[in-house]
């Protein structure tokens, strides 16, 4: 009878193992920054911090940030407190929440790639035109401060909040009503 048992549960234990380390091998990217390496982008296209964010397996990711910011690049790019997009390798397509500045204007980001094989440029279309940088420049993630938009609308907010006696809850819908 111990023959019997000891192939069982040789057979149990190895197939545990193959289970757990198939599991463990399998797990998705633990962020962002990493998702958006394994598939041949750089880190730097969202700011530093990102935490929060979802991906599915076609590719379709959501990134929340806290608040809306702009980061300094060769030129500045604003995040939307929502970014998503379809990621597919060396590319985002069906982009959204990411706009560029440019002679004081500013575009709506709709895809982000990289040439395959590099050739150390990067390019966002918005729209019209497609725009080139150099690919070093988005290696890192960058700080990404309240968007200047941002502050004005807390500063008016609080001030009104403070003159008309609203809640902190009632803020943005005050806000409206005021503006």
């Amino acid at each position: 009878m111990i023959n019997l048992q000891s192939p069982i549960l040789l057979l149990l234990l190895l197939l545990t193992i193959s289970t757990a380390f198939q599991i463990s091998t399998s797990e998705e990217p633990a962020t962002i920054y990493e998702v958006l390496r394994s598939n041949g982008l750089p880190m730097g296209l969202l700011p530093k911090g990102v935490t929060n964010f979802t991906i599915d397996d076609s590719g379709r990711f959501e990134v929340h940030l806290d608040q809306a910011c702009n980061a300094k690049f060769e030129d500045e790019l604003h995040y939307d407190l929502d970014v998503s997009g379809n990621l597919t390798y060396g590319q985002i397509g069906g982009l959204s929440g990411i706009s560029a500045q440019d002679l004081f204007l500013w575009f709506p980001v709709k895809e982000i790639r990289v040439d395959i094989p590099s050739s150390g440029l990067i390019y966002f279309d918005v729209g019209v035109v497609s725009k080139q940088f150099s690919l070093a420049s988005f290696e890192t993630p960058r700080e990404c401060l309240a968007s200047s938009d941002q502050i004005i609308t807390q500063t008016v907010s609080k001030n009104l909040s403070r003159k008309f006696g609203i809640e902190r809850n009632d803020r943005r819908e005050g806000l409206t009503a005021f503006l």
